[in-house]
């Protein structure tokens, strides 16, 4: 190595700790900041995302606007992060499809996981297995050997192929040892209906859309994958109802572009868990029946990771396709 090429190298060096520290001590954020959410307004994630926009806003003095731009399943929005600077102040709020849509979409126009840097989880959706009160199980044993009895032919209901409720009912599937049918809708109200109705015998909800009925009578609860009782309700969890190890939810999480500097990965990141400590943000979240669910960074990736290998394994077992 020659004495300009040593030189040369220790420059670079220490250029790229000149970069860092900059980034560290830039004032951030320097304007206005976009949170695109690839799904309509008006939908579940919409109120979550507003209102940790509105708590940026409150916190750094800044703007911070929700962009909505639905369409391709959540694809148009996701790769419109992409287009903008990977300078920390345009974020993509999204949802456990981010993950699906790389398992289950040929040709993406980007990597799921390589394209983009996780800030942090946000709030988590467990499931609760419902059925009409026509099935006759009263219990999550009794439904198992019901479906083992009659394998084939327990149709439940899912709000579409590749959706996170439908990855469970397939997990479920492989976890009990039983064969179900599920029978796809376009979106959780009409699948919900026609539960109603009779014309699905179960279903893998959030619990929010189904407690209502579940108090009324006109659904039965068998068992839940959270580890937190719901309120007003008396459901056990999968493992206290026989089925240990069943684990599965869907979440909401905050990304940017990967390249993104990790003092600004950082800081958004202690932001967004200080902002779901806050009383106000517990209690509007809980009046959609959610509750925050957050991790880092780090904590976030690796939890992708092992939910992917996850989907990953359900996904080619039951051979799910898209629509």
């Amino acid at each position: 190595m020659t004495v300009l090429t040593a030189l040369a190298k220790r420059a670079s060096v220490l250029l790229l700790a000149l970069c860092g520290v900059a980034w560290a001590q830039a004032p951030f954020p320097n304007q206005g900041m976009r949170i695109i959410l690839p799904f309509p307004a008006g939908g579940s994630t919409d109120p979550v995302a507003r209102l940790i926009a509105q708590k940026l806003t409150e916190e750094w003095g800044k703007p911070v606007i929700v962009d909505n731009k639905p369409g391709a399943n959540t694809i148009i929005g996701t790769e419109a992060l992409l287009k903008a600077p990977a300078d920390g102040h345009t974020l993509l709020f999204t949802a456990s499809t981010h993950l699906i849509n790389s398992l289950l979409v040929p040709n993406l126009p980007y990597d799921s996981f390589k394209d983009f840097q996780p800030i942090a989880s946000i709030v988590r959706s467990d499931f609760v297995l419902v059925v009409h009160p026509s099935v006759p199980a009263n219990n999550l044993r009794e439904f198992i050997a019901l479906a083992k009895a009659k394998p084939g032919t327990i149709d439940y209901a899912i709000s579409g192929n590749g959706n996170p409720n439908h990855l469970a009912g397939e997990y479920f599937g492989m976890q009990a040892g039983v064969k179900m049918n599920s029978v796809p809708y376009k979106g959780g109200g009409p699948a919900i209906n026609d539960l109603l109705g009779g014309q699905v015998k179960a279903m893998f909800s959030v619990p929010t859309a189904v407690t209502g009925h579940i108090k009324a009578g006109k659904l039965r609860a068998l068992a839940y994958t959270g580890d937190k009782p719901l309120p007003g309700l008396s459901i056990p969890s999968f493992a206290q109802a026989g089925l240990p190890g069943f684990e599965i939810n869907s979440w909401n999480a905050i990304f940017v572009s990967a390249g993104t500097p990790r003092p600004l990965v950082e800081k958004l990141s202690a932001q967004i868990g200080k902002i779901l400590t806050l009383p106000d943000v517990k209690e509007k979240l809980a009046a959609q029946g959610q509750e925050p669910w957050f991790q880092g960074a780090d904590q976030f990736a690796a939890t992708l990771a092992v939910d992917r290998q996850k989907y990953a394994a359900i996904v080619k077992a039951a051979n799910i396709k898209l629509d």
